[in-house]
């Protein structure tokens, strides 16, 4: 399990938020072996006004949250990271312009489907 959010000016992720969106996922299936069919996005569209961030960054700047079971490997982690780098980037993405955040909690701490997430029957490996 993992839920993304995608905190970033309206301007500049609303013309390719299914890009991103399909960015973020193939990254997400490839370096934690998520299902293709499990994908939780949530996209936080701010305005100006509403998201202040150091000098440096572009109107591109992106923050992406990810919240997922705990379990994987830091290797797993760090290839994560490089995949969201690397495959953002042909989207207007640089490195520069893009924050991220791993936050992982115990599979008790989750209710999904009615049940805790430990209780819970997954198709997929979450020690990857």
């Amino acid at each position: 399990m993992a839920q993304i959010k995608i905190y970033g000016l309206a301007s500049a992720l609303r013309p390719v938020r299914r890009q991103l969106s399909d960015a973020i996922h193939s990254c997400l299936v490839d370096a934690l072996q998520l299902p293709a069919d499990k994908r939780f996005h949530r996209f936080i569209l701010l305005e100006p006004e509403d998201f202040i961030y150091p000098p440096g960054r572009s109107e591109r700047y992106t923050i992406l949250e990810l919240s997922m079971f705990e379990g994987r490997a830091v290797e797993t982690k760090k290839q994560l990271i490089r995949l969201l780098f690397e495959r953002l980037q042909p989207l207007g993405i640089a490195p520069n312009d893009l924050e991220l955040t791993i936050f992982e909690t115990p599979r008790h701490d989750w209710g999904i489907r009615g049940v805790p997430g430990d209780e819970l029957g997954l198709t997929y490996r979450v020690d990857v």
